[in-house]
């Protein structure tokens, strides 16, 4: 068995387990037990607030193992607020009740992941007292268990599904001192925990990706820092081990195999690896950050009342389940939409504009030009950035398709003039090109310039119309001139 080269065969000879965690904001817009909005702060702070932060015991009575750890490192932290940021984040008011927005998300993120809803549940807190929340917790509801999914290698459990709090967003960090930001703290998210079923390397990523493209169907946050994803791997002869901030996909694969040799060559020296928590490095090596965590952190909310979760609001969640990324895809593709174009709406987050204006006008290729490929060319010709191009003409796209007579090279037209400052109403009023001056124009063309091929005529008669006139009537009249 080569160390740098595992096969499929060789992983199951090891016995190698694992599992993921998955961490996934939601795009709601307020936060899950306040109303400040989930908006992350690029400006200065308004205020700082320290803290020193205590170990307490969960509801076994027992402190837990990591949280004696984060205890041990004796640190201070400080928490940067904004005029978004109110008493409930700084831990000084109780939470309101829960985002019923967030709470939606997730059901249809569950049901997506064909998992049982928990009707009556308890909201927990989990010790935490590494500084990313100020209250020393973090409150969890576990909102659904027992679900699975298909994968190459057979069915994938999913063992639980919580909505959580996301913690603080960390500024700086030294020996003594952490500073947060207050503007990530509180951001609904949920947890998916897969059951130990992935069989290597390959497998892990691929039920990762999978259970990201469900996520991304849903309303989910898009971005860095919006999914963070763990892997808990384990082979024989050896313990557990969590690796932290695994969302890399380009070296996900690599840090897993470098986390089973290290664990082979460990247990190999009779000293296996004992239960902890690691963090994926950049170049696809781990390090030590704490001891695993345990049970013995957990203990209830005592300021919120069970979570009841009624059949109407699953049924609800139900009625508006979105599609899933390959059933799009394939609606997509039926429609007669490339495959480049149905990767840049997915890509650009653009599908939901795409089926808004289909609505208004069922022309598919038309529309994925409009929002696609249309901008670029304006924001290339006139040197304007493609964001800016594309803030002007998101304003303008439901007018424009709503005029019902307008061609191809017509909408074309419109939205370079809308860039250039007109309003819709004065490109809609300009002038527009007559037939006979256009065949005016070729016939003095190809006297002046014989022998170009008709691509060659089109291309300069486009430009000299500056693109005020059809195509097609301009190759239909230069097909007629040149016979």
């Amino acid at each position: 068995m080569s160390e740098e080269n595992f096969s499929s065969e060789d992983y199951a000879k090891l016995k190698f387990k694992a599992g993921l965690e998955i961490h996934q904001q939601l795009d709601s817009d307020k936060k899950l037990f306040c109303n400040c909005p989930t908006l992350l702060r690029k400006d200065e702070p308004e205020f700082v607030v320290k803290r020193k932060l205590h170990a307490v015991a969960g509801e076994s009575g027992v402190v837990d193992v990591a949280t004696l750890y984060q205890k041990s490192l004796n640190k201070n932290f400080e928490y940067q607020g904004y005029d978004t940021t109110c008493l409930i984040e700084l831990d000084e008011e109780p939470p309101k009740e829960i985002n019923k927005q967030a709470l939606k998300i997730a059901v249809q993120i569950a049901l997506l992941l064909n998992m049982k809803i928990i009707p009556i549940t308890q909201i927990m807190r989990k010790t935490v007292i590494d500084g990313s929340n100020t209250s020393g917790f973090q409150r969890t509801i576990m909102i659904a268990r027992d679900g699975e999914i298909e994968s190459s290698l057979g069915k994938i459990g999913i063992s639980a599904l919580y909505l959580e709090e996301d913690a603080a967003r960390i500024i700086s960090d030294d020996e003594k001192k952490e500073i947060y930001r207050l503007d990530r703290l509180g951001i609904p998210l949920v947890e998916i925990v897969t059951a130990p079923d992935l069989k290597n390397p390959e497998h892990t990523k691929e039920v990762a990706l999978q259970i990201g493209e469900i996520l991304r169907s849903c309303k989910v946050k898009r971005g860095i820092g919006t999914i963070r994803q763990d892997v808990n791997l384990s082979i024989l002869g050896g313990n557990r081990i969590e690796i932290k901030g695994m969302q890399d996909m380009g070296i996900f694969l690599k840090a897993i195999e470098n986390e089973v040799i290290r664990q082979k060559n460990l247990i190999d020296l009779k000293n296996p690896v004992e239960m902890e928590t690691r963090k994926v490095l950049p170049d696809a090596t781990t390090k030590y950050m704490r001891p695993l965590p345990g049970s013995a952190r957990m203990y209830p909310e005592t300021d919120l009342p069970l979570l009841k979760i009624s059949r109407d609001f699953i049924n609800d969640a139900k009625k508006n389940l979105p599609n899933l990324k390959k059933d799009i895809e394939k609606e997509l593709r039926k429609k007669g939409i490339s495959q480049e174009m149905i990767s840049q709406l997915f890509k650009q987050n653009k599908l939901n504009l795409f089926e808004e204006l289909l609505k208004i006008k069922n022309l598919p290729e038309l529309v994925a030009k409009m929002i696609l490929l249309w901008p670029k060319e304006i924001s290339t010709h006139k040197k304007i950035e493609l964001e800016k191009v594309e803030t002007i003409l998101e304003e303008n796209y439901f007018e424009i398709l709503n005029e019902k007579n307008l061609s191809d090279s017509e909408i074309k037209r419109v939205m370079n003039e809308i860039t250039d400052g007109k309003t819709l109403k004065e490109s809609l009023s300009s002038e527009k090109i007559e037939t006979n001056e256009v065949e005016e124009f070729i016939v003095k063309l190809i006297k002046e310039k014989p022998g170009l091929n008709t691509n060659a005529y089109m291309g300069l008669v486009m430009k000299n119309f500056s693109g005020k006139v059809e195509g097609k009537l301009v190759m239909e009249i230069i097909n007629k001139v040149m016979k």
